[in-house]
């Protein structure tokens, strides 16, 4: 087996600057009481300014006030570690969560999905780096020696046994994830190195440290299997994004809206589901939440096609108080299946598919603007399709040819150089219901070039009745 393990160093800051338009302005994480505020975490713009982890607000006001600031806070660190959890369950069944801040993904059964190691930690670097956060990345034969080998690499990949303890050997005893006084005093006998630990005597080291200590170097060097709980993702998804100002402009929200968007994508490939209903709530002061459903047609998980549809309705929303936090709710998540697409598809590149067209036009002009016809088992013209329907599953009944658009009362054809095409094809049906029809039809030319399709009733000597025009 193969094990990748992704770091976050700077999961806290990472998860505050995805949510805000200036990500490179200097920002400091609060923790402490109210009465000594300290520095827990600074963004590189922060630190330029000489401000550092563990300085104390009052210390770091006195060199400049030109930083903003925001809360560390632990359970929103362990809600975005769950949230890349779920993202990639799409790339493994095996994710856990088991150490702090990072991630470990069983990948070795993954490689002939997602090609060789090098394009899928290449695939996995470009798709956290576009959800906002900084990563480090190494390979390992166990999950143990992939998370040590985080602590001093990004980038390496070992795939064998002999590798992996040459690898290992070189890494300082403080990097091998050790107890601070275990490691502490390591360090006072001059045991800098893993190589000179593995040289002792194993009765030595057990009489001299804990049982922990062995068990812990016979985890990495994959002699002891590691015991891990592996993620489940939710059936629901539900992530609120907090705004650091009140919001009046739907231009405003739109940033947020797109990484909310983008996490609901995220989330969705993990799944490998779609979602085809979802609710967007934004919270205001003191008064209820505004809600905007979103409902689709079909199933869609295209980041950029929900952020459209999503916007298309919010820009029609008529905000009634200045908007705090955003919340999207997604619940019914059924399977998805991708566009069959031809290997050379000869669609122009501005062109959008039928679906997201479809999408897109009633996000702008509404549910009712736009509406499917369904095809019903009926031979009577105007009862084999219907506008808003699904398809019936019948088998439709043979017939001849039929106009795309078929009127909706059939209108008298007076036209005198009329020229019958084909027919007639008599139509008789609908003595159940008590809509009897007795017809017969014909495919006519009038004297402009026009098809048509009209008929005539049994027993009528009246003209012709056009029901609908050929394209």
């Amino acid at each position: 087996m193969l094990w990748a393990c992704i770091l976050l160093p700077q999961l806290a800051m990472d998860g505050v600057l995805r949510q805000r338009d200036a990500a490179d302005s200097p920002l400091a994480l609060l923790a402490g009481p109210p009465q000594r505020r300290v520095l827990q975490a600074v963004n590189g713009a922060a630190r330029s300014l000489g401000l550092k982890p563990g300085q104390s607000l009052i210390a770091a006001q006195a060199l400049t006030r030109n930083f903003a600031t925001a809360e560390y806070d632990p359970a929103t660190i362990e809600r975005w570690r769950r949230f890349l959890a779920a993202w990639a369950y799409g790339y493994s069944a095996q994710v856990s969560l088991h150490y702090p801040r990072c991630l470990l993904l069983e990948v070795h059964s993954s490689l002939g999905l997602f090609g060789p190691w090098p394009r899928f930690e290449a695939r996995l670097r470009e798709e956290l780096t576009a959800l906002g956060f900084r990563h480090r990345i190494t390979l390992a034969p166990n999950p143990a020696a992939a998370r040590i080998l985080a602590n001093a690499h990004d980038g390496l990949g070992v795939t064998d046994a002999t590798a992996l303890r040459q690898a290992l050997e070189a890494l300082p005893v403080e990097r091998l994830g050790l107890p601070r006084e275990v490691a502490t005093a390591f360090a006072r006998m001059g045991l800098r190195h893993l190589r000179q630990l593995l040289a002792l005597p194993r009765d030595s080291l057990a009489r001299r440290f804990p049982a922990e200590v062995l068990a812990h170097l016979d985890t990495l060097l994959g002699h002891r299997p590691l015991a891990l709980d592996f993620y489940q993702p939710p059936d629901v998804f539900d992530e609120r994004l907090e705004l650091n100002f009140d919001v009046e402009s739907h231009q405003a929200l739109l940033f947020p809206l797109r990484r909310l968007t983008a996490d609901l994508a995220a989330y969705l490939a993990g799944r490998d589901s779609g979602v085809q209903r979802f609710t967007l709530y934004l919270e205001h002061r003191k008064q209820a939440d505004s809600q905007l459903p979103v409902g689709l047609l079909a199933a869609e998980r295209e980041p950029a096609v929900l952020f459209e549809l999503t916007r298309g309705r919010l820009e029609h929303l008529q905000l009634p108080a200045p908007v705090q936090a955003l919340r999207l709710v997604a619940r019914e998540l059924p399977a998805f299946a991708p566009e069959h697409r031809q290997l050379f598809d000869e669609r122009p590149q501005q062109a959008l598919p039928w679906e997201q067209l479809r999408e897109r036009l009633r996000a702008r002009l509404g549910d009712d603007a736009v509406q499917s016809l369904g095809a019903r088992a009926d031979h009577r013209p105007e009862h084999a399709w219907q506008p808003g329907e699904q398809a019936s599953g019948e088998p439709l009944p043979p017939c001849g040819p039929r106009p795309g658009w078929l009127l909706a009362e059939p209108q008298p054809l007076r036209e005198a150089s009329l020229r019958l095409l084909a027919g007639p094809e008599r139509i008789e049906s609908g003595w159940w219901d008590g809509g009897d029809v007795r017809r017969d039809y014909y495919r006519v030319e009038t004297r402009a070039g026009q098809r048509g399709w009209a008929f005539r009733t049994l027993g009528s000597e009246g003209p012709l009745l056009l029901h609908g025009w050929f394209a």
